[in-house]
């Protein structure tokens, strides 16, 4: 199954592009004539349906798809195992078996964390729950976090294992903006927990799972081996976001968002500004750079820390919604069948590329 694709890296630094949420985009890209030929890609797997999270065990990878399927990847083989949940998966928009993450032991307790969408008679939520890998399929074990907002659009559904060990979970705002900013709703937020579910004592305020608030549609986090904390986040018709955070601060949206400013209102550390789109997702560190998966900016972004610049690191694929980074290789996933992208022959596609020293 493997083959070798031409890649391109293109020094352009902003994309082209427009909402995320309201109506479908081509993958083509208007600067792909300035792109240089560089380093070539492995398609590592393909004809993958609409994935989501990227995780590795050894290796072996497990991919999460929206419609409620795990994917172990092993050897260029590619198996699509079952997985049994208490609620049925959601098929609304952005919806679906979305965030994962396998725990630190895995490999001898065969326990993994997932984020999912799910319908309750008339409403709509998303929960979190522990699966456990049992005969070649996945069954939901504990529910550690129930009732998370999930509207018509903006589910957040990230999660990642902090260096503290904590499990932390974006989440969006469920298409009512205000939500972001009321402390009693989860929804618009970064949530941290233990591992078991419950609230760690030394979280920003007392009795919640909120580490940080004033988000509306997270998608990625990552943490540099100092421990810093960055996320990703959608905006609204442009103005995409690259956060810093920190414990207990506020994000500003709907209050402000992209280059705009306000007292005791956290600014991102990079924008897309207000005529470009990247729809962020998933999001991944290596060597003081952040790498950002970019759904509407058909690439995967290279943010360079030192410098404060950023450009098109990959190009040409179509919507990237995730990145994984291990041993000096970058993996990514495309989302070119989520019903917003132009899907090519065999999308959607698990791809590796070396990055340079």
């Amino acid at each position: 199954m493997k083959k070798i694709l031409a890649l391109s890296i293109t020094t352009v630094f902003l994309i082209a592009g427009c909402s995320e949420n309201e109506q479908p985009d081509s993958s083509d890209n208007p600067e792909e004539e300035s792109s240089l030929p560089v380093e070539d890609v492995e398609v590592m797997a393909e004809n993958l349906k609409v994935p989501w999270s990227i995780q590795k065990s050894e290796d072996t990878f497990y991919l999460t798809e929206r419609s409620g399927n795990i994917v172990k990847i092993e050897e260029g083989e590619v198996e699509r195992q079952r997985v049994e949940l208490e609620e049925e998966v959601s098929t609304a928009s952005e919806a679906g078996l979305l965030g994962f993450v396998l725990a630190p032991d895995f490999s001898e307790s065969n326990l993994a964390y997932a984020y999912y969408t799910y319908e309750d008679k008339e409403e709509q939520f998303n929960r979190i729950v522990t699966l456990r890998l049992e005969n070649d399929g996945w069954r939901e074990e504990d529910l550690l976090l129930d009732q998370i907002p999930s509207g018509t659009y903006h589910h957040g559904g990230r999660m990642k294992i902090g260096p503290d060990e904590k499990l932390y979970a974006a989440t969006g705002d469920a298409s009512e903006r205000e939500i972001a900013q009321n402390l009693d709703s989860l929804g618009g937020k970064i949530l941290r927990m233990n591992i078991d579910g419950s609230i760690p004592g030394d979280n920003p305020f007392s009795d919640s799972y909120v580490y940080s608030y004033g988000h509306r549609n997270p998608q990625g986090m990552t943490w540099l081996s100092d421990g810093t904390m960055y996320a990703s986040e959608h905006g609204d018709n442009a103005n995409d976001e690259v956060n810093r955070i920190e414990a207990g601060q506020n994000y500003g949206w709907p209050v402000i968002e992209g280059e705009e400013e306000q007292e005791d209102l956290i600014s991102p550390l990079f924008t897309s500004g207000s005529e470009t789109t990247w729809a962020p997702s998933g999001m991944a560190d290596n060597d003081e750079k952040l790498y950002v998966a970019a759904l509407r900016g058909t690439a995967v972004l290279e943010f360079d820390l030192e410098t404060n610049e950023h450009r098109e690191l990959v190009t040409g694929l179509g919507r990237i919604r995730d990145v994984f980074i291990e041993d000096g290789s970058l993996y990514f996933i495309s989302n070119n069948l989520d019903g917003r992208g132009t899907g090519q022959e065999n999308d959607d596609r698990l791809y590796r590329m070396a990055l340079s020293d």
